[in-house]
């Protein structure tokens, strides 16, 4: 199918081949008819991915203090080498369109195939042929509106939502200051809710055509029209609400607002222009300044968003949904009318050129649509086709107890299920330029992150379809880089596919997932496993372990994560469905001290602050070494994300953030140099993982210890639920019980 993408880094804007999105539960999997271009936002976005990198820094310096933490956290190296990934990568375009239903995913009872829906969502209502689009972001679209009306949807959802919170009365007066898209839909709404209006706009079209839809008076801020007719239509006293609905880089808006606006008047801000607020101005007519976030509440809430859990009624009555089928109401009831906003409706093969003539100014429009093509018909039907997708289970997999083995000479046949962020700047790259391995498939649930990772690594195929490539007898190696709730499941399936799998921590979130991959493993034959447990690998602890020498007596290990705050839209922070931050992470650092240990912990006694904000586990093993890991995350950002010290012998050994390393002895040794950039041992451990595939050869880190590490980590969420300490071994009793009963 086809996409509109634009690479941030260079701007170039095409329109490209991807694969179409699997229909996931909680879902549909909509063919778009037609789609919107945001004259407003989407070509902000457009200007500013053809700027200099210089450029881009001043237009957004949130982003740029971002990139100081992190090289204040992860280095120069692994900080560059993150964001030059996300800037060189295909972005989406598009959040509002109106499609056909072309599948129903499991969950869904509100709309059937062959429904017309309208669709909102930067990440679900793209300018693609198929979107997969969860149960909140779409409306049915009532039988009386075409398709290119319900298109404004999402847009309109946008107005509406910044008109609520304006509050307007009957008989109220409002100024609207900016008429492009926007403004236009919130002169439409305030006047079909009894408002008197006055637009202001520098364009004279714009000015003419919000007064042809209901606005009283508009015009140029600097023509004093404006002024003369707030000041006629109040009494002198001021307009109830002014609508930013501008962009730029002016503070005109935000002054003119204060001058035209009543004592204790509201000001909405919907647009992005800037808000320099004259405190004076501002202070003595004690203005409410509001802002209006997107389509509504639910924005941005992964629970309401993507989960589908909607907000009681009688709790938030107007959720982005329902301001989705409020407008496409107000639509059908001819209370608002779109199609005078309709500059040019272009074909879709025409998108890129479209973009440019918006951008270089040739297209002067408020709005423009994408019309898509017809569905290709069936040879045999003649009817429209019908994507046909495999349900879970349906392609049978049978397995093997023996694990598929390269010849000798033929690269390592991969697969990526998940290319997000970390695999594409900590995996791929170490991967791609090696001739001992073949990057053959990568399966996304998104089209584009497929798309994305072929552009940048070379994969011979991209796919939505997990059970085809599972099926594939050419793949030899499954590295699974998904979301952790998914891990052991995923893994699971591919060790009983016969395949060599490289997972991500976790392993497993529970005992039962645990249980899964163990009962692959006894189920298959197939133990060729390993789990991203990178640290160990790292030459600056490896090259230290091994200046400490032999070990004889029992050891003590203090090892502090000095981990930090996530940002709130962080899928971290959804502990419900991807587990707490510890049971992500924890089994990093539980791995590393049992490597140093050369054995696994016996017993754990764990404790926490509220809400598990910082974490104490204490780790007991059967030589009688104990190790102290504490996880925090109420620390200072400039300090040393991980430190670690072994104390054993008459000896210490130092690490220090896999920058510099020590052991302190009869003779002391300390690391040479100040490394380039932290290398924490991925490099290292996917060598390790290849060299094994390759020559059939054991796994870096037996399964034993790979499960043991996964219960220990489990361990530590059970003492801090019981208060006690935890023995390993009797968690691992109960989860082969179990595993005998089932």
């Amino acid at each position: 199918m086809k996409q509109v993408v634009q690479n941030y880094k260079s701007g170039e804007l095409a329109l490209l081949d991807v694969p179409a999105p699997a229909c996931k539960p909680g879902g549909v999997l909509v063919r778009t008819v037609y789609s919107l271009i945001s004259t407003g936002t989407e070509m902000m976005k457009v200007s500013e991915a053809s700027m200099s990198m210089v450029g881009k820094a001043r237009s957004r310096p949130d982003q740029v203090a971002k990139v100081m933490q992190s090289v204040a956290t992860n280095g120069v190296v692994a900080t560059y080498r993150k964001v030059i990934n996300r800037l060189d990568s295909y972005t989406p375009l598009g959040y509002s369109l109106c499609g056909v239903v072309e599948e129903v995913g499991q969950g869904i009872d509100d709309v059937s195939v062959g429904d017309l829906v309208a669709c909102a969502g930067n990440e679900h209502a793209l300018h693609s042929e198929l979107n997969w689009v969860p149960r909140n972001l779409y409306s049915r679209v009532p039988a009386v509106v075409s398709p290119k009306h319900a298109s404004f949807a999402t847009v309109g959802a946008i107005a509406m939502q910044g008109v609520r919170r304006g509050e307007p009365q009957l008989g109220d007066s409002a100024l609207v200051i900016g008429l492009g898209l926007i403004g236009q839909l919130v002169v439409q709404l305030l006047v079909a809710a009894g408002v008197r209006v006055v637009g202001v706009d520098p364009d004279p079209g714009r000015c003419e055509l919000a007064e042809q839809l209901g606005a009283m008076v508009c015009d140029s801020p600097s023509s004093g029209v404006v002024d003369t007719a707030v000041s006629e239509l109040t009494n002198g006293h001021g307009v109830d609400q002014v609508y930013l609905a501008a962009g730029g880089s002016t503070n005109e808006p935000v002054e003119l607002a204060a001058r035209l606006a009543r004592d204790r008047g509201r000001v909405v801000d919907i647009g992005k222009c800037r808000l320099d607020l004259p405190w004076n101005a501002y202070y003595e007519k004690e203005l409410d300044v509001r802002f209006s976030r997107s389509y509504g509440p639910g924005r941005y809430d992964p629970e309401y968003e993507l989960e589908g859990r909607d907000y009681p009624i009688g709790y938030v009555r107007w959720t982005e949904r329902r301001n989705l089928e409020c407008f496409l109401d107000l639509v059908a009831r001819d209370r608002i009318d779109v199609e005078p906003l309709i500059s040019h409706i272009a074909d879709f093969s025409t998108a890129v050129e479209t973009y440019r003539t918006l951008n270089e100014g040739e297209l002067k429009a408020v709005a423009v649509l994408f019309r898509y093509p017809e569905p290709p018909e069936s040879p045999e039907t003649g009817q429209p086709e019908v994507r046909s997708v495999p349900a879970a289970g349906q392609v049978k997999l049978s397995p093997r107890n023996t694990v598929a083995w390269t010849p000798p000479g033929r690269a390592v046949r991969v697969a990526f299920v998940g290319a997000g962020n970390y695999a594409s700047s900590m995996l791929l790259p170490h991967l791609a330029g090696r001739e001992d391995v073949k990057l053959q498939q990568v399966v996304t649930t998104s089209a584009l992150s497929a798309a994305n990772a072929k552009h940048k690594f070379g994969f011979a195929e991209v796919s939505t379809d997990i059970e085809a490539m599972l099926a594939d007898p050419g793949i030899d190696a499954v590295f699974v880089v998904t979301r952790h709730s998914s891990h052991a499941e995923l893994t699971a399936r591919a060790l009983l596919a016969g395949k060599a799998v490289f997972v991500e921590k976790p392993l497993a979130l529970s005992e039962a997932d645990l249980g899964k991959v163990l009962a692959a493993i006894e189920e298959s034959g197939n133990d060729r496993l390993q789990v991203g447990f990178n640290r160990r690998f790292a030459p600056l602890l490896r090259q230290a372990r091994e200046n400490f020498g032999t070990r004889i007596g029992p050891a003590s290990v203090r090892y502090l994560i000095n981990a930090g705050q996530l940002e709130g839209g962080s899928w971290y922070n959804q502990q419900e469905a991807e587990g707490t931050r510890f049971a992500g992470e924890g089994g990093h650092f539980i791995d590393t001290v049992s490597w140093l240990l050369g054995d696994d912990p016996v017993s754990v006694y764990a404790t926490a602050t509220p809400k598990q904000a910082d974490l104490h586990a204490t780790f007991r093993y059967p030589d009688g070494s104990t190790a102290s890991v504490t996880y925090a995350t109420s620390g200072h950002t400039g300090f040393p994300k991980e430190t670690l010290d072994l104390v054993a012998d008459g000896k210490v050994l130092r690490l220090d953030d896999f920058l510099r390393a020590s052991v302190y002895a009869r003779k002391k040794w300390a690391s040479s140099r100040i490394p380039r950039g932290r290398d924490k041992g991925q490099q290292a451990e996917l060598g390790a993982f290849i060299e094994a595939v390759s020559s059939g050869g054991p796994m870096p880190v037996p399964a034993e210890s790979l499960a043991a590490t996964t219960l220990a980590t489990l361990a530590v969420q059970r003492s801090l639920s019981t208060g006690g300490p935890v023995e390993v071994r009797a968690v691992a009793r109960e989860l082969a019980d179990k595993a005998v009963r089932t």
